[in-house]
């Protein structure tokens, strides 16, 4: 049984970093992309950041320049860092592995929350 689990969490003040980690385990197929979602109160979830296979990286526009994905490949574990926080930036955060059987998973969420 496939599990993810995320750690990193937490309160922080704006202009504040912190990073967030995901492990996977219990999959015998190698991993595609690995990215983090997030969704805030009464909004829908939305894409973060990604990173293929041979690590390249996509962000939201709205972390660009601020946020950092990377990935471990012999970990199964994929990295957010997450520096300038802003209160916007407030939301619980998940995870997601996409695997090479066609199978994704999702993280159980990590929440964030940026005081102003």
């Amino acid at each position: 049984q496939v599990q993810l689990v995320e750690s990193g969490g937490g309160l922080v003040q704006a202009g504040g970093s912190l990073r967030l980690s995901c492990a996977a385990s219990g999959s015998i197929f190698s991993s595609n992309a690995m990215g983090w979602y997030r969704q805030a109160p009464r909004k829908q979830r939305e894409l973060v950041a990604s990173i293929t296979s041979g690590g390249r990286p996509n962000y939201a526009d709205s972390v660009k320049g601020r946020f950092t994905i990377s990935r471990a490949n012999t970990k199964n574990t994929v990295y957010l860092q997450m520096n300038s926080l802003k209160p916007e930036d407030t939301a619980v955060y998940y995870c997601h592995i996409d695997y090479s059987d066609g199978m994704a998973y999702w993280g159980q969420g990590t929440q964030v929350t940026v005081s102003s």
